[in-house]
């Protein structure tokens, strides 16, 4: 028997969507989506932005969110495919490696959420075009991650530039969610700050999220803390932090004529909040300490976009629609 906090004991004998559900709870959480859904809305007003006239928000911008989560539960499940036997060994009473649920049945999922990309790619496009042709790029890079680039063992020696070779999706996943939004848009230096600021916080997450408290270091778990101690993990992540809040402000100062003060305040008390608690966590170390990182970064990633969207949408006020 398996238990998840907050969740109904599931058997070999239970349901598989009850067993399929008890999986995400515990490697896709459904509460991850407001981070997806956000990127999304926030990537989309900054497209349409770049356009004349008021914003348009219409009832396909929801399809278009659920479209997005979707992809990062295909980002997930070829990492289960691709860390499976390591975390077999590591952890062995997770839904997957318990036996719960199988491979085959994260590809089963996968290949269901890809079509759904492939059709609402089409069907913007009335055929092949470029939103089409910037998911087959996201597309093409991620089957790439999931084969480590064919250069695996070498990877896994160099954490950093795993990472970052990891990370570079992020900027093509921004490219397909402006061309959800906007069908055939041209690209736009904003644009292009707009990736950089998904590479950044995409980078400044993965380094949080694998820099470990002393309780939690496995010899056969890679770590940023191994790496570069745990101070100097803490340091590098407050120096990530710090470049993704101003890099927010950079998008806000070129999407605006004026820095609204009110988004001066959010970002920078979002950001002392994070870097306090890094500081925290880097005199002392542990495992509590760093699931508040994750929270923290977590926050001021959100925070950020949710900045960018209200910037967008209080200086050219949306249109609603309901097509």
């Amino acid at each position: 028997m398996s238990t998840l906090t907050g969740t109904p004991a599931v058997t070999p004998q239970s349901p598989l969507h009850q067993r399929f559900l008890a999986w995400m709870g515990e490697r896709f959480p459904f509460a991850n989506a407001l981070l997806f859904f956000i990127l999304y809305l926030a990537t989309a007003a900054i497209a349409r932005a770049t356009l004349e006239g008021q914003i348009q928000v219409s009832a396909m911008d929801l399809a278009a969110c659920l479209v997005t989560w979707s992809f990062f539960l295909v980002l997930r499940i070829f990492d289960e495919h691709k860390d499976y036997e390591l975390d077999c060994r590591n952890h062995p009473d997770r839904i997957l490696q318990s036996g719960l649920i199988t491979l085959n049945h994260l590809k089963i999922a996968g290949a269901l959420a890809l079509t759904a990309q492939v059709l609402w790619s089409l069907w913007l496009d009335g055929g092949i075009g470029q939103t089409t042709t910037a998911w087959l790029m996201m597309f093409g890079w991620t089957c790439l991650m999931g084969k480590e680039f064919f250069i695996g063992e070498w990877l896994t020696r160099h954490l950093t530039t795993y990472a970052i070779s990891h990370m570079l999706v992020m900027p093509l996943i921004v490219w397909w969610l402006a061309n959800l939004a906007v069908p055939g848009l041209a690209y736009s230096p904003t644009l292009g700050i707009l990736m950089g600021l998904a590479f950044v916080s995409g980078f400044c997450f993965e380094i949080t999220r694998k820099t470990k408290g002393p309780e939690e270091e496995r010899d056969t778990v890679d770590s940023y803390s191994r790496v570069f101690s745990v101070r100097g993990a803490a340091l590098i992540v407050m120096a990530l932090v710090t470049g993704m809040v101003l890099n927010q402000a950079w998008l806000i100062l070129d999407l605006t004529d004026r820095f609204p003060i009110w988004a001066a305040v959010a970002l920078l008390m979002f950001w002392l909040m994070t870097i306090t608690q890094l500081a925290r966590f880097r005199t002392a170390p542990s495992a509590k300490g760093r699931e508040k990182n994750e929270a923290f970064v977590a926050l001021t990633m959100l925070a950020g976009y949710a900045v960018l969207i209200a910037v967008v949408l209080t200086d050219r006020g949306p249109a609603l629609s309901l097509l």
